[in-house]
């Protein structure tokens, strides 16, 4: 068994704000909708229906979850699609005008149906993108209350036919994107042999010295046999220019991003300062143009732009930061190094992903910001010229100040105190690859050991701080 998750799964494109919210529901209705297809049954179809469980129903009106429904169930794939063409996908669909809570519910004793709003515009669902079936802002039912044994994200969706169900299933939004179909725990556990399999850090660092290589070709060589035949630098290319397009887009970009709580854009700002600094525009100024750069990705994430998925949405901003104050601020970066870079950050994800979480909703904000952290930390580290011993301490140290951190977003929105706390993290990832580098890799606490008291400070940690806004600053900052 191996813990190591393909770069082009780990670090994947999709949309904002969440990809535990957002990319992993809108993949789930879209791979229902095509099994509707698949089974013959679309045509059947006269109404379909979604519940949001636990997470996704205590915070998924913020994280545009029903929105991310309605698309997904339409066919648009979050990796290519037109961010525009979620946003408002299930507002702008006509309301019944039913209650705000009715009885009944899955155990919970109390069932919340997606709150009333204006009539929408339209009433019809285009189901698979070809066939159409009426369709409501209630059919989508939130109930936070409710919470499956499979993982806090969870969502059943139901297809209808004249007189009976045609097709149920419910998926686990697991984090970074990924879901699972309930019942397919035994399917995912059956891989692609892998040529260097690992499972811990330990046993990548002994892979390492008995093959003399780094870890970033370790990740090289199980990419190129996941991938057969497929030019896997090139791949390792088109995702960090989708990350470098994030960054100058949010450097470039003014306004207020959307929601209630009225918070403005400051990544251009930070970058029109910085440029008018010229005595002290170099590496005096790194820093700020780190956080910067982490600032841009969150709020285009936070606007529902186009993002990488790294190793999830919420902490999307800390590897791209790195990697870009590693291209402007690190004599002789160049591609070469931004593919090793990326290849070692996977290979130190991958870790968290297998033996811990990278979900704010089963692990708190340190499993999305803390993994984050540790994945940049680490990669920085190699590309600086670190040992892979070295590499490991890096990453041991960003997780390591990172334990316990919850994920409290305010108004259920990933924006407070999300966006600045990217910032903060690169800032870390930083300090923790190079004072990796002052030492020889030795060190007390291991990347594992770091990597499983994350895991069980999860199991510890109250769920209303895990995604779910009912602790911590969701519950005391005012959001209007």
């Amino acid at each position: 068994m191996t813990a190591y998750v393909s770069l082009f799964d780990l670090l994947s494109v999709g949309i904002g704000p969440s990809s535990s919210h957002t990319v992993g529901p809108m993949r789930a209705a879209r791979s229902f909708a095509a099994d509707l297809s698949t089974a013959g049954l679309l045509e059947q179809v006269r109404a379909v229906t979604c519940a949001l469980y636990g997470s996704l129903g205590a915070t998924g009106i913020g994280h545009g979850t029903p929105d991310a429904i309605v698309a997904g169930l339409e066919g648009h794939d979050p990796e290519t699609c037109d961010p525009a063409v979620v946003r408002g996908a299930w507002s702008q669909l006509k309301s019944t005008g039913l209650m705000a809570f009715v009885a009944g519910g899955t155990g919970s004793g109390a069932r919340m149906i997606a709150p009333a709003m204006p009539q929408g515009t339209r009433e019809i669902l285009h189901l698979g993108g070809t066939h159409d079936v009426s369709f409501h802002r209630e059919d989508i039912s939130l109930e936070p209350l409710t919470r499956l044994p499979g993982h806090p994200n969870a969502l059943t969706l139901t297809a209808w036919g004249d007189d009976a169900a045609l097709m149920t299933e419910t998926y686990y939004s697991i984090g970074g994107g990924f879901i699972r179909r309930e019942g397919e725990e035994a399917k995912l556990a059956a891989r692609r042999p892998h040529p260097l399999p690992f499972a811990t850090a330990d046993a990548l660092l002994t892979i390492c010295a008995r093959e003399g290589i780094t870890i970033a070709e370790v990740a090289r060589r199980n990419e190129i046999a996941l991938h057969p035949g497929v030019d896997v630098d090139a791949r390792i290319d088109a995702i960090w220019a989708a990350m470098a397009h994030c960054v100058e887009n949010g450097l470039n970009t003014t306004g207020m991003l959307p929601g209630p709580l009225g918070v403005k854009r400051r990544a251009s700002m930070l970058r029109a300062k910085l440029e008018a600094d010229v005595p002290r525009v170099d590496k005096e100024r790194s820093g700020e143009w780190l956080q910067a750069f982490a600032l841009a990705v969150n709020e285009e994430n936070a606007a529902g732009g186009r993002v990488v998925t790294a190793p999830t949405n919420g902490a999307a901003g800390i590897l791209p930061a790195v990697g870009y104050y590693y291209l402007k601020f690190v004599p002789g970066a160049d591609a070469e190094g931004l593919r090793r870079y990326l290849l070692t950050a996977t290979a130190i994800g991958s870790l968290f992903k297998a033996n811990a979480s990278i979900s704010g909703a089963e692990a708190g904000c340190q499993g999305e910001v803390g993994s984050a952290c540790a994945m940049a930390a680490g990669a920085l580290c190699a590309v600086l010229g670190g040992t892979p011993a070295q590499v490991e301490n890096a990453a041991e140290i960003a997780m390591e100040h990172h334990l316990g951190l919850t994920c409290d977003p305010v108004g259920g929105l990933v924006q407070i105190p999300c966006i600045e706390r990217n910032a903060i993290a690169s800032s870390t990832a930083v300090s923790a690859a190079r004072l990796a580098l002052l030492g020889d890799g030795t060190h007390v606490v291991s990347l594992d050991t770091v990597i499983e008291t994350m895991r069980q400070t999860g199991v510890d940690m109250s769920t209303k701080y895990k995604e779910t806004s009912e602790g911590g600053l969701a519950v005391n900052v005012i959001e209007c």
